[in-house]
């Protein structure tokens, strides 16, 4: 996400732990500095709960981060997606480019592109060299 300047306008978060530190993390290297939501409404729910809260969130919001669980996030990429993808790994990212005017229309449009697409064991054998860079870069 450094590499491609991504950044979120909003991060909501499940209240687990687990989603909690991950939202962190995230906020920290993509040098959020907003506030990070940690709402109950993401803690294992249906994707269409999910598809319910990002309808509601504020128009000046271009881009919003949700840090979640399987295997919702991966039924609601799909619920979005032109494309499906089988299994959103453990950590993955994926990014939805959606062509929508403001957030309430998420609930009828959903043919969105991904954008990204990332997971850890993508890099297990070989990591390209500018990622090698940018996380040194982020442990200096």
């Amino acid at each position: 996400m450094a590499l491609r300047q991504i950044k979120p306008d909003l991060i909501l978060s499940s209240l687990s732990l687990r989603a909690q530190i991950t939202a962190d993390t995230i906020a920290r290297k993509v040098d959020y500095k907003g506030r990070i939501h940690y709402m109950e409404e993401l803690y294992m729910v249906r994707p269409e709960t999910l598809i319910n809260v990002i309808s509601l969130q504020e128009n000046v919001h271009d881009s919003i981060f949700i840090v979640g669980h399987n295997p919702e996030l991966t039924e609601l990429s799909n619920m979005l997606l032109e494309a499906s993808i089988s299994k959103l790994p453990s950590l993955g990212i994926v990014g939805i480019k959606l062509e929508i005017d403001n957030w309430g229309d998420i609930v009828r449009e959903r043919r969105g592109e991904i954008d990204l697409f990332v997971y850890p064991k993508q890099f297990r054998y070989y990591m390209p060299r500018q990622i090698r860079e940018t996380l040194k870069e982020d442990q200096n």
